[in-house]
């Protein structure tokens, strides 16, 4: 399964074609230099004729491919975002902070950032974006309870609230400007589970390429929220609110059970043991020094 989940781009972007063979002309992909950025890249290449890529200069490194362009972007730059987003068809927008971090970082990127991309969104006539949020946007949720998309907002952070907010700017972007957005709570998208919290959560990369191109590529989405997730034995999350994605996950955590499970026991009162958003529930405040 590890080999699986970091299949070659070749293989995922045969395995992930869009339906029919529909393409956006221009697609974006935000934070394109980050974790998930640089894993995504060749595989949303199967979605579009030209990717646009974008993250802040440090971040991206190596050449273009034929089919894409790199444009350095800070998210808080208004008006560079603009002209990022001018010529697009769809957005992937997944860059800005993506741990927890001091407020000013989170405002800076996470909530500039989202606003930004739905004000150049709404000037140059997109009609379809995929937003990054998070699991933890429901983090202080118990471990033991099973929650969906129309439960009450938890966040664990001033991420979780970033995220929050984010939600929110994609709601009011449909009901206002007919701006379709699918919100992705993702959950622990890396090569595998590392621990018992993330057997629940853990979103395989094939299931998270196969998740964006149902994300792109269903209609009529209005704003739909959906937990980003595999096929998981056991887990905390509902979708049945986005059923009409058609989002059928292939990949489970199940297969790393035993391998996790020989991990030490945490503490009955360990925030990793007890909360859907484990560590996130504890970290900070960041005072000033």
């Amino acid at each position: 399964m590890a080999d699986q989940a970091t299949t070659s781009s070749t293989a995922a972007s045969d395995l992930h074609s869009s339906p029919s063979g529909q393409k956006f002309g221009r697609l974006l992909l935000t934070g394109a230099g980050g974790g998930l950025g640089k894993v995504l890249r060749p595989r949303l290449a199967a979605f579009a004729d030209v990717l646009r890529v974008s993250d802040l200069a440090a971040a991206l490194q190596g050449d273009a491919a034929a089919h894409e362009e790199v444009v350095p972007c800070n998210l808080a730059d208004r008006a560079a975002m603009d002209a990022l987003i001018a010529g697009c068809d769809a957005i992937v927008h997944l860059g800005g902070v993506s741990v927890e971090r001091p407020f000013e970082e989170i405002l800076e990127a996470n909530i500039k950032g989202i606003f930004h991309v739905y004000e150049a969104a709404r000037r140059h006539g997109v009609k379809r974006v995929i937003f990054a949020s998070s699991n933890h946007v429901t983090g202080f949720y118990r471990q033991d309870e099973k929650i969906d998309v129309r439960d009450l907002r938890r966040p664990d952070g001033y991420y979780g609230l970033s995220k929050s907010y984010g939600e929110d700017m994609a709601q009011f972007n449909f009901d206002r400007y007919g701006i379709e957005t699918v919100s992705i709570r993702i959950g622990w998208s890396f090569p595998e589970p590392k621990d018992r919290r993330s057997l629940a959560s853990w979103l395989s990369y094939d299931d998270l390429t196969e998740l964006l191109r149902c994300s792109l590529f269903t209609p009529d989405v209005g704003h739909t929220v959906v937990y980003g997730m595999s096929d998981n034995p056991s887990t905390w999350w509902d979708n049945r609110y986005a059923a009409h994605l058609g989002f059928k996950a292939r990949d489970t955590s199940d297969i790393y059970r035993a391998k996790i499970e020989a991990q030490p026991m945490p503490a009955a009162d360990d925030p990793v043991r007890v909360y859907q958003g484990g560590i996130f529930t504890v970290t900070g405040p960041f005072d000033p020094k």
